[in-house]
């Protein structure tokens, strides 16, 4: 008896988590750097529910690099195991030697989800801006699904709109679904009910899409479609982003 209630409580849980939206993330500990806030930052790579603040192990990656100028460089071997939550995290700290824009991103190991019966591998990237030469923040890194930026992805204000176009193997995706998610990082705010959790948009015949960020913080942007299947599964194929705003004072 004692087994089946076990089993029947992991079931539950596995059900009520897999309804909220993963999202692989990258959080810098700045995404504007500049002589203030001196040369180096910190960068946390997390596989999470943002909003809810449910976690999932994260184990290395397969890629894990920054790219500035059109050239990439790998900060694989630069990651240190950080756990949270009895759950396997991500940490490096970077230093910053000349201005520009700074694409860091991410190629995780697809990532089993037995409740849903597919695998999950979201490729995900966020822009720093050093020193302010602005130059750079919309090139494409190359990811097998990628968000392309229309608006510069830094210095926005709290309301002003993001809009991006959803490519997947280099061509945009005509009607792309979007999951959008607030990094409640504190867990301070409540949802009234699940539905405000994840935002849900759609592209256009374009693959264009726009949002206007109701509050500060962090926000991330993921166009999912269906990619390639690994081993007989289904593949949820993921190109995120993640975004920041101000509020004005």
């Amino acid at each position: 008896m004692k087994k089946f209630l076990l089993a029947l409580i992991i079931f539950t849980f596995s059900i009520v988590t897999s309804a909220f939206a993963h999202f692989q993330m990258i959080i810098p500990s700045t995404n504007i750097v500049t002589h203030k806030t001196g040369n180096k930052i910190k960068l946390h790579l997390v596989f999470t529910h943002p909003f809810e603040g449910h976690m999932m192990n994260m184990e290395k990656p397969e890629q894990f690099g920054v790219m500035i100028g059109g050239k990439k460089k790998s900060l694989l071997n630069t990651l240190k195991l950080k756990m949270v939550k009895n759950f396997k995290t991500w940490e490096t700290t970077y230093k910053f030697r000349r201005p520009g824009d700074y694409i860091f991103y991410v190629a995780p190991k697809p990532y089993w989800e037995p409740a849903e019966d597919k695998y999950i591998i979201h490729y995900t990237k966020v822009i720093v801006d050093a020193y302010g030469l602005e130059q750079g923040w919309d090139d494409l890194v190359g990811l097998p699904a990628e968000i392309k930026p229309l608006v510069r992805p830094y210095g926005l204000w709290t309301g002003n709109i993001f809009r991006g176009v959803v490519l997947y193997k280099g061509k945009p995706v005509p009607y792309a679904d979007i999951e959008v998610e607030y990094y409640n990082k504190d867990g301070k705010f409540k949802a009234p009910s699940e539905p405000y959790i994840t935002q849900v948009i759609k592209a256009d015949k374009n693959g264009e899409f726009s949002y206007a960020m109701p509050k500060q913080g962090w926000w991330g942007f993921a166009a999912l479609m269906e990619g390639d299947k690994i081993n007989g599964k289904d593949v949820e194929i993921g190109g995120l982003i993640w975004i920041k705003v101000e509020d004005m004072r």
